[in-house]
């Protein structure tokens, strides 16, 4: 029944852009480089709210956070808020487990509002109080069948999992790190699925949790070489002071969390390894992408959810030999965002017709998809604007929209006491966002331009009346 290609989805929670471009971060990924230049990388691939939750909501169901319910990170403190992948929102899982795939998720899921029982079966509480861990019941895996997955659990090297429909009470644990434990269970599905000429056609999404810290929870034998590199080596944006706090501790960060990256690179080649094996690598479409990425001392920053580039853009690489183009213009001006990704992929895997009309993402598989005409001679149209989303937490915290083009960034600031205030970036001239334009003309033309994208997304925030002046359409 194999008239669908298979689908391979890997995820890798805080894997930064930058770790893969050349010129970038010094970290060693030759699996990951091999699929990027066997397929298709795009340079302006960004997340629209870059932190876990609410990005992974946006890719799994297509729509903005306040359609699917997952407008902050999820845990208990946030629960009560309804906080949580919606039950009824849809997800390309459940499209494509209806178009006959057979549908599998592994890892980290962090979408499932936790209730008081998941402080007993799960993780726990931090110091805090707060506990993050949560089981998702049967009817809560957006059309995943096969599930191997765990809600928020920061042990790299003693992974729990709920699996199948085993109870909230009955987990598995593991000693080893998690991601090379989650690549075993992966590889067996491929090979449990990829049995007898008529088996339908998988569609597996695995999700790991590194590089996310805690940092120093790496597998044996991984890689010490970056221990050697000098804070200049290591953080080598010209956004980064390494003579501040911020700066030495992300030294100290770094050569850990490239050898997490580089550990997941190793993962990645096991999986194409078994693909080529299997002979499937022809009818795979494989994806690696990230839920966001991580600033590492940038704009004086250690970790993300802010709008600067080390955070909201991510790797996403593509892979399915003789159906994606390969050309340069495709790689580096077609744009795509969180909530792109559903549509994306259902267009991609043929299921473009079956694309649920609550999806509020584009599909941009039509410009991906080779044609048989030729790539390098092809125009393409700049990458469409991305929206950019911060829900404050609580009175004392602004409200932020954003909107991200290939060329310039706008992000607009709203607090009750303080009002609105504004930053324009010029991506081209300031690829680092250094300095501010302060061209009224141009920050009024921006202001214009995020109204309509939020009026167009059928957004609403307490900025917008402030914003609307700005524009000049109050």
């Amino acid at each position: 029944m194999r008239n669908h290609p298979n689908l391979l989805f890997l995820v890798a929670d805080q894997f930064r852009a930058m770790c893969l471009e050349p010129g970038g971060d010094p970290v060693s990924t030759p699996f990951l480089d091999a699929l990027a230049a066997q397929g298709l990388s795009l340079r302006h691939a960004v997340s629209n709210y870059p932190v876990c939750s609410p990005h992974r909501a946006m890719m799994m169901s297509g729509q903005y956070p306040s359609f699917n319910g997952v407008t902050h990170n999820v845990n208990s403190e946030t629960a009560p808020w309804g906080v949580g992948l919606r039950p009824d929102a849809p997800s390309w899982a459940a499209v494509l487990r209806d178009a006959g795939y057979n549908t599998g998720y592994i890892g980290k899921w962090h979408l499932e509002a936790p209730v008081p029982e998941d402080a007993l079966y799960g993780t726990g509480p931090l110091e805090d109080g707060r506990y993050w861990d949560a089981y998702s019941p049967l009817d809560r895996r957006h059309g995943f069948d096969y599930w191997y997955s765990y809600g928020a659990c920061d042990q790299h090297l003693t992974p729990h999992y709920w699996t199948g429909n085993a109870p909230r009470h009955q987990r598995v644990d593991i000693e080893g790190w998690s991601a090379a434990h989650e690549t075993d269970v992966a590889l067996d599905f491929i090979q449990q699925a990829a049995k007898g000429p008529d088996a339908a056609p998988f569609a597996l999404a695995v999700s790991w949790n590194p590089p996310h810290q805690p940092f120093d929870q790496l597998p044996p034998g991984h890689d010490t070489s970056y221990a050697g590199l000098t804070p200049a080596q290591l953080l080598n944006r010209p956004n980064v002071d390494l003579d501040s706090a911020t700066g030495r501790e992300a030294a100290e960060i770094a050569p850990l969390y490239y050898a997490a990256v580089s550990a997941i690179d190793a993962q990645v080649g096991r999986l194409l390894q078994t693909l080529e094996e299997l002979d499937l690598t022809q009818d795979t479409l494989v994806v690696f992408t990230s839920d966001h990425g991580h600033q590492m001392g940038s704009q004086g920053l250690l970790y993300k959810n802010v709008p600067f580039e080390e955070s909201m853009r991510i790797p996403f690489v593509m892979q399915w030999p003789d159906r994606l183009r390969r050309d340069p213009a495709t790689a580096s001006s077609v744009g795509l965002c969180s909530v792109d990704i559903a549509p994306t992929l259902l267009g991609l895997l043929g299921c473009g017709g079956q694309v649920p009309a609550e999806m509020q993402g584009t599909d941009v598989s039509s410009a991906l998809l080779h044609d048989g005409t030729d790539d390098a001679g092809r125009d393409v149209p700049p990458s469409a604007p991305a929206l950019y989303f911060y829900y404050a937490r609580d009175d004392t915290e602004q409200h932020v929209r954003g909107l991200r083009t290939s060329t310039e960034k706008f992000i607009a600031r709203f607090h009750e006491r303080d009002g609105l205030s504004t930053t324009l970036y010029d991506l081209v001239r300031d690829p680092y966002e250094l300095e501010s334009v302060d061209d009224e003309g141009r920050i009024r033309a921006h202001a214009a331009a995020l109204q309509a994208a939020l009026a167009d997304a059928s957004q609403t925030w307490p900025g917008e009346a402030a914003l609307a002046a700005l524009a000049g359409n109050a």
